[in-house]
């Protein structure tokens, strides 16, 4: 069993009723799919891989070497609440790494792609559920002006030599919107969990992956949930993981659309969420990400 792949560019032409149906289809029966001919050229993601694994290599993979994380796995002990990772995020005001050549620019650039990806798909999104145009931007937003959150988490999985003993990721689910995932085409380990078994996220060369995350979940009423995904820890290869969130800003209120709940009081069984300002969602989040979403959304209720 394999997630769906989508040919992005068939929106645009006769294809583009099947092609709306095949992102419905992945977001309502999968909630992870791929896109391939989405857009962002080749160049540019070819330059991304390189910056980045010269980045790790330059500047992290010393450091990861000599962390307490290593240390703590040549203890030959089964280590809990840890992941097998090197990660540092990207923002737009935050300080990036600067000792490799071309990094900068290049992650730059290709940030601003991701972003409009990002948009075109919640566009696309709007248009399957039935939502006024812009619908999920303008909510991200929290109105008219640009105050949504785009990070861009920058991941290296390196060869892990007691792989029984460590996750590369421990499993969960996405806090936040849309995640746009550019993960290595060589190294697997990504997994996502539908209908109770885990199963393997296909590398696909240069093809972007789309998953939603919790408010994604809210805001469509539950007809597209948020999906426990995880990352294994592998004994070869350095698997690169390029993460990048469309998340609401901290003070846009999240709630499901008025027009999926009235459709859903129509039917004898559906969902209710509850509706919350995003940055108390988060605060929740960070305690509890491992861990069932369900109470989440409880525990945001009663604030």
């Amino acid at each position: 069993m394999a997630i769906p792949v989508i040919d992005f560019s068939k929106l645009d032409g006769e294809e583009r009723a099947t092609t709306l149906a095949q992102i419905a289809n992945g977001c309502e029966e999968w909630g992870f799919f791929q896109l391939v001919n989405h857009g962002i050229s080749e160049d540019l993601l070819e330059r991304v891989k390189k910056v980045s694994d010269d980045c790790f290599k330059n500047e992290r993979e010393e450091n990861f070497k000599k962390s307490t994380l290593v240390q703590s796995l040549n203890e030959d002990q089964k280590l809990g609440n840890v992941d097998w990772e090197d990660v540092f995020t990207l923002l737009d005001d935050n300080e990036w790494p600067s000792k490799t050549p071309g990094f900068k620019e290049t992650m730059a650039e290709y940030r601003a792609e991701l972003k409009k990806l990002a948009e075109r798909v919640m566009e696309v999104m709007d248009e399957n559920l039935g939502l006024p145009e812009g619908y999920m931007k303008k909510t991200f937003n929290g109105g008219e002006s640009d105050n949504a959150f785009f990070g861009t988490k920058v991941s290296h999985y390196p060869p892990c030599p007691q792989p029984d003993l460590v996750t590369g990721l421990r499993a969960h689910t996405d806090a936040g919107g849309v995640i746009l995932l550019f993960q290595d085409d060589q190294v697997g380990g990504l997994q996502i969990l539908k209908d109770g078994e885990w199963i393997d996220v296909q590398p696909l060369a240069n093809s972007i992956v789309i998953n939603t995350g919790d408010q994604i979940e809210v805001l469509s009423n539950g007809l597209y949930k948020s999906v426990w995904h995880r990352v294994l820890a592998t004994r070869t290869g350095n698997r690169r993981s390029i993460a990048s969130f469309y998340n609401p800003s901290l003070k846009a209120t999240i709630a499901p659309a008025p027009e999926l709940v009235e459709k859903a009081n129509q039917e004898v069984d559906h969902e209710t969420y509850p509706k919350f300002v995003f940055g108390d969602y988060l605060s929740v989040y960070a305690e509890q990400k491992f861990l069932p979403k369900e109470p989440r959304f409880q525990a945001v209720r009663a604030i």
